[in-house]
């Protein structure tokens, strides 16, 4: 019997197909551009050449895919000209982007994702002749842009916004936002914008802004075709008064987010939505303090739902904060939960605490699957669930939190970054697993956390973090704490089983003011120490 063997290129076109679309676009380009007649008609399908994106997604990071001046020079001098007529979205790294815009004429591109921008590569984006002249101006109708973490832009984005619509004058869709929670960058308005920042043709805009006044700005009419606004404020307050009353029947999907409470709800956020008459989505993820009652689902129905006639999607997690000025005949969760019996197309999840130290009390509800990008002031009532795209979270109650406390937290919150205890209660089980050498313990594996704040806690919740017998961390930690506790807790920085994830921290933030020792110095090879005053 003769033996056969099948070559690749054998393989019928459907089989080629199937493995072509496992695999990477550019890897397929690279290898096998060329080749064949054959192979050259399948990899030059718009299947595989309509978006070619050059970036990875790291941890913490966006990765240029091409790695070397050869693959450069092949994919700019011979693979782009050939496919250039195709592509019709380009994503890119801050390093690539000059070189692969550069490659060829595009003339079917009309969207654009630009990562780890900094101020060098978003000049020369904006200020070339000839990409401003032959292709930015009449064809990009998207444009994504995260900016690298320099603060010395921080207070140019407003600048850059303004130069990005002068540009684009076709845009229709702008996307702006950050890879990484710690980043920050925010557009702030010190004054009412200039007449110039407008755009007759944007339709879409996702944005973080620094309070509801920026917001009022973005809607006073100079962007009257905004049809999407996609807003992550820093804080809720309204500091500068701005009286703007007008309606939006433009508006279709509306979404506002923030990681800091507000005291303003009734005056600032309730009468934005309620020019808002047309909206057909609504999502609003954030925390309010309120003086008699907390926000429930009659509250949502009677002052939001029912001013709205075409809503027929609503994403919310709300967060009420109340002052016990009268404990008694307080709301409790199964209250809460029987004024969401309107609500009969989604899953509506509601608990309450009431804290009685702090004379405080909180009504958390939520829809699910929830989209929110923070949850805060979790106590030993979190009923738990799986929080995708969570990236900050807080941990806060007048009860001990156990590891397992902490097991479940990373279960719930996979993607989280920043995260923030409070707790001065000892752990109850510590006693026992420090008998047991913490052989019981699962390690708990904090897998994207960058941003750790531990200021007001016992000093178990230090250990819980700072053994690696409990925790593992990734590297490059930012971590903000009592330097006192620290310094007990690490038996005054000569303790051997906190030192590896010790050593893992690269920023390091001390209450309150102190001298800085050398042992302390030794004992933190990798951070930058920051002395603060309380």
């Amino acid at each position: 019997m003769e033996s056969s063997c099948i070559k690749f290129s054998d393989l019928p076109d459907e089989i080629l197909m199937i493995i072509f679309k496992k695999l990477n676009n550019l890897d397929v380009l690279y290898s096998l551009q060329g080749v064949n007649q054959r192979l050259n008609k399948f990899i030059q399908d718009r299947i595989f050449t309509s978006r070619l994106t050059f970036v990875k997604w790291l941890s913490d990071h966006f990765l240029d895919l091409i790695c070397c001046d050869i693959i450069y020079n092949r994919f700019c001098l011979q693979i782009l000209p050939e496919i250039h007529h195709n592509i019709r979205w380009l994503d890119l790294e801050s390093t690539s982007m000059k070189h692969v815009l550069c490659a060829a004429r595009y003339p079917n591109l009309h969207s654009l994702g630009l990562y780890n921008i900094h101020e060098k590569s978003l000049q020369y984006l904006l200020t070339d002749q000839n990409l401003s002249s032959c292709m930015f101006k009449k064809q990009i109708k998207t444009l994504l842009i995260t900016i690298d973490n320099n603060r010395a832009m921080l207070d140019t984005v407003v600048n850059i916004v303004d130069d990005i619509l002068t540009v684009f004058t076709s845009l229709n869709d702008l996307i702006l936002y950050e890879s990484f929670y710690k980043n920050r960058l925010r557009l702030f308005f010190h004054n009412p914008p200039s007449p110039r920042f407008r755009s007759s043709t944007l339709r879409k805009l996702n944005i973080r802004l620094q309070c509801m006044s920026d917001c009022l700005y973005l809607l006073d009419g100079r962007f009257d075709q905004l049809q999407t606004l996609h807003v992550d404020l820093i804080n809720l307050c309204n500091s500068k008064g701005i009286q703007n009353h007008k309606d939006l029947p433009n508006l279709k999907d509306f979404s506002l987010s923030s990681n800091v409470e507000g005291d303003t709800y009734s005056e600032t956020i309730l009468p934005l939505l309620s020019r808002m008459s047309n909206l057909e989505a609504l999502s609003l993820y954030f925390a309010v303090c309120v003086n008699e009652k907390f926000i429930d689902g009659n509250h949502l129905m009677n002052d939001i739902i029912d001013y709205m006639p075409w809503l027929n999607h609503f994403s919310f997690y709300i967060r009420s904060v109340m002052h016990l000025r009268n404990p008694i005949n307080l709301p409790s969760t199964k209250d809460i939960q029987s004024t969401f019996v309107n609500f009969s197309n989604h899953t509506i999840i509601s608990y309450v605490d009431y804290f009685q130290k702090a004379e405080q009390g909180q009504c958390h509800i939520y829809s699910y699957p929830s989209f929110t990008p923070y949850y805060n002031s979790i106590s030993n009532n979190f009923p738990g669930g799986l929080f995708k795209h969570v990236r900050a979270i807080s941990l806060y109650d007048e009860h001990p939190f156990e590891h397992e406390f902490f097991l479940q937290i990373v279960h719930s919150f996979p993607s989280m970054e920043k995260l923030t205890l409070t707790n001065r209660e000892p752990q109850n089980g510590k006693q026992l697993n420090n008998n047991n050498n913490n052989k019981n313990l699962s390690i708990i594996e904090y897998s994207y956390l960058h941003e750790l704040i531990i200021i007001d806690v016992h000093s178990d919740y230090i250990e819980e973090f700072l053994v690696d017998t409990k925790t593992y961390f990734s590297k490059d930690i930012f971590l903000s704490i009592n330097y006192e506790s620290l310094k007990y807790v690490t038996h005054n920085f000569t303790r051997d089983d906190t030192r590896i994830n010790c050593a893992k921290i690269n920023e390091l933030e001390l209450f309150p003011a102190s001298q800085c020792t050398n042992v302390l110095g030794d004992y933190f090879p990798n951070a930058n120490l920051c002395f603060l005053e309380q």
